[in-house]
């Protein structure tokens, strides 16, 4: 699995972890900072997941990020200008597909994990905002240092992340130039059915090959 996307797993996890006390409780910056600490230490110590323990893993993930992820405008995103043309059902079978794509994508990631740290740097963020952008350094052993932004916007229900900028290059972005190849191929139906094929194998999907630079 390629270094980033382990790094942007693992940072995504921590992140999430404490995203509903977000607006009420802390700063941007300062919940990261305490959802990464609290977040590390439970993998640190829990060697099932770090083996990759299937059913904790998706536990995990379905624990602490689903709830926190803007998944429908995430799929929005990375389909671009092809969601005008999806249908109701198409809209929900993307989204579906495209959440179970991240997910086996995060809990392989997972069970990567071994000793990074990860540095929050101070949120720029005015009262009243809607949209901000938390910032993480995440360190590893013998490696670079990979700056990975988090997209974010409040909503009714607490912020919630909708793209992650690994090292400048953003998800959604990648994950766009690939949809709209399949949709160009067969359709919104052809998309979808790519994904659930994807979903349906033994291997973890991928990231796009943009994002997995510098392995």
């Amino acid at each position: 699995m390629p270094r980033r996307l382990v790094a942007l797993a693992v940072t995504a996890l921590a992140l999430a972890a404490g995203a509903t006390a977000f607006a009420q409780e802390l700063a941007p910056d300062a919940l990261a900072r305490k959802s990464i600490d609290e977040v590390l230490a439970v993998i640190r110590a829990d060697k099932e997941l770090q083996n990759g323990n299937p059913k904790k893993l998706h536990a995990l993930v379905e624990e602490k990020i689903l709830p926190h992820f803007d998944f429908t405008r995430m799929t929005r995103l990375a389909v671009g200008r092809n969601w005008a043309q999806a249908s109701d059902a198409q809209k929900e079978a993307l989204t579906r597909e495209f959440q179970t794509l991240l997910v086996r994508t995060y809990s392989t990631s997972i069970s990567q994990y071994r000793n990074q740290t990860i540095d929050v740097k101070p949120a720029k963020i005015a009262s009243g905002d809607k949209d901000t952008v938390v910032k993480t350094v995440v360190n590893q052993p013998g490696g670079q240092p990979i700056p990975i932004d988090y997209a974010m916007e409040r909503t009714d229900k607490g912020w919630k992340v909708y793209d992650v900028m690994v090292d400048g290059v953003s998800l959604v972005t990648t994950y766009r130039g690939s949809f709209n190849e399949q949709v160009q191929k067969g359709g919104v139906d052809g998309l979808v059915k790519t994904l659930a094929d994807r979903n349906r194998t033994a291997e973890a999907p991928k990231a796009p090959v943009k994002v997995d630079l510098k392995k």
